[in-house]
């Protein structure tokens, strides 16, 4: 796809023909370049390439033909001027902390985040004389209340993990910016398929490839989202600290990046009709899916996605006694903790993904003894039904 074509391709056809320029070979597929360093013409060429005065490779930890790809392609998705891969979304998200902030700045975060992140503002940011409030994400009045003169971040996951609740997001931008502050969204459950963030206010996105970009539990990786001037201090703190993607990890991320709209599609329709009948089980006390009319996000969530995402989560009597039958009597689905998978998954958030987080924190996070996730996978949806109620009737 030309860099000059002015027509406007949609989603589907820019997940497939952008970000790759042939070589001289002429190859169909995107190539791997996996080398650790690349050849200059002369010691001339070598200075004005390492001095930034001509564009080139030098080394990959700096930059890589097959990881620009990548990241040309997911910013094309998201509407974004630039995008910056990292060896994990975790790693995405670091580098958001020492790209923009310092001592004595300060944080909002959505208490409905990644266990990890949690961790990461709780316990290492703060060392370094950030201070981090936490909030509900759903009480924009709470949003209002938390922010400080001195707050420079405001960090949401929506739809959050694992409970599907669903963050306001161009009013929580718009109390960002009165505050001249940067609002970062996680959006690794919806993809730039179902939800762009940017088109209603935030300034940053943060992936973690390594679930849905990716598909098929392959390999590891993230990225950051944003404008290009943003994504300058993002570009700063990976070349410096050195955790880049591998090529080969954003050549798979390139494939799966084609194949994404359709998977989507099909994650949605299956988790939309296991919710449906884990709603009318029961033994199950609570479902946890915005593509339910009785969930309180629902609403919110038609606004600001076009699909409900392929993650369900539930809650079945007998606390973890309960949920560890119906994990342990699956016959199939895999009992990990990853997500966005062709192949479903099943967990116990409460002693994996959230399982270092204080019992406050966890009770505060209502992450339940009795809460079980699934990632709904491409596998028939009456098989996935019928694997998850081998477990339930036994409870």
């Amino acid at each position: 796809m030309s860099q000059q074509d002015d027509i406007e391709y949609q989603l589907d056809t820019l997940a497939i023909r952008t970000g790759h320029t042939r070589t001289f070979e002429g190859e169909h597929s995107e190539p791997i370049f996996l080398t650790s360093s690349f050849v200059c013409e002369s010691a001339a060429d070598a200075a004005a390439k390492f001095s930034g005065q001509i564009e080139g490779n030098t080394y990959s930890r700096y930059t890589n033909p097959t990881v620009q790809a990548f990241e040309k392609r997911l910013a094309v998705l998201d509407g974004a001027e630039a995008a910056v891969a990292t060896s994990s979304g975790m790693a995405g998200v670091h580098a958001i902390t020492l790209a923009y902030l310092k001592a004595g700045d300060h944080v909002v975060c959505s208490r409905a985040v990644f266990g990890s992140i949690i961790s990461l503002f709780e316990k290492y940011v703060i060392k370094f004389g950030v201070e981090v409030t936490f909030v509900d994400l759903e009480d924009l009045d709470g949003w209002k209340k938390a922010v400080r003169p001195n707050t420079r971040l405001l960090f949401i996951e929506t739809p959050s993990n694992p409970l599907a609740q669903v963050g306001d997001i161009q009013a929580i931008a718009d109390i960002a910016h009165a505050q001249g502050a940067l609002f970062a969204v996680d959006n690794t459950f919806c993809t730039p398929v179902l939800q762009q963030p940017l088109k209603f206010g935030a300034d940053l996105i943060v992936y973690s490839s390594t679930k849905y970009i990716d598909g098929q539990g392959r390999a590891l990786g993230g990225a950051v989202v944003g404008s290009a001037k943003l994504m300058e201090e993002i570009t700063g703190v990976i070349r410096t600290l050195g955790n880049s993607l591998s090529p080969f990890n954003a050549w798979i991320f390139l494939k799966g990046l084609e194949t994404l709209s359709l998977r989507m599609k099909a994650h949605c329709a299956s988790a939309q009709k296991l919710a449906e009948w884990l709603d009318a089980h029961p033994k199950v006390e609570k479902v946890y899916y915005a593509g339910l009319p009785n969930h309180a996000g629902h609403e919110l969530a038609k606004k600001q996605q076009s699909g409900f995402g392929g993650v369900v989560s539930f809650v079945v009597k007998g606390e973890r006694e309960g949920a560890w039958t119906v994990i342990d009597n699956t016959r199939f689905l895999s009992i990990t903790s990853n997500l966005g998978d062709v192949k479903s998954t099943i967990t116990h958030p409460a002693t994996t993904s959230h399982g270092r987080m204080s019992a406050e924190a966890k009770q505060a996070a209502g992450i339940s003894e009795g809460l079980i996730r699934v990632s709904v996978g491409l596998e028939d949806i009456d098989d996935i039904i019928r694997d998850i109620s081998r477990g339930l009737d036994l409870i």
